[in-house]
């Protein structure tokens, strides 16, 4: 038997410019989360043998906002060889994320998965400055009336949240 079904999700986008120097508010991201060799980490995450041991892994690797970086996607490649592209700034992709709070995220709620990683989008505003965009976590999964997913959402939108507005 099969099912499907279609949900409609309001998800609020945060979205913070400044004046900052793209390299400059890289660089302060960078100051919360950090950047591990994740496959060797993933490799060491799933040799564990204990949840404890896999969280003194995780709590060894993240960065000040209990974050670690899992991939860095250079969206501006594209635009750089494009000639149609008028504008020719820097545009990044971050995903980070905490494994073990994306288990307690997902111990209750599935669906919460789709969301964790979280996804940071930097971009080199023209003339000059930077400006973030972070979808809340939070907003993606209220409308599930999960009280324990949301508690650890609340608290993740909080420490990325956080992270950004110091960095820009």
């Amino acid at each position: 038997m099969t099912s499907e079904q279609v949900l409609t999700l309001a998800v609020r986008r945060y979205v913070i410019a400044g004046d900052r120097p793209f390299q400059d508010v890289m660089d302060a991201i960078y100051t919360g989360i950090s950047r591990p060799d994740i496959e060797g980490l993933f490799r060491q995450l799933a040799a564990s043998t204990s949840y404890e041991q896999f969280s003194a892994l995780v709590s060894q690797a993240q960065g000040r906002a209990g974050l670690m970086r899992f991939l860095e996607l250079e969206l501006d490649n594209a635009l750089a060889l494009d000639p149609r592209a008028a504008d020719k700034h820097r545009l990044v992709r971050l995903i980070a994320g905490n494994p073990v709070t994306m288990g307690q995220l997902t111990r209750t709620l599935p669906d919460a998965g789709s969301y964790a990683p979280v996804t940071i989008l930097i971009q080199e505003l023209p003339g000059g400055g930077t400006r973030i965009a972070y979808d809340s976590v939070v907003s993606a999964i209220e409308g599930y009336g999960d009280p324990e997913s949301l508690k650890v959402a609340e608290h993740l939108d909080d420490e990325v949240l956080t992270l950004l507005r110091s960095a820009v």
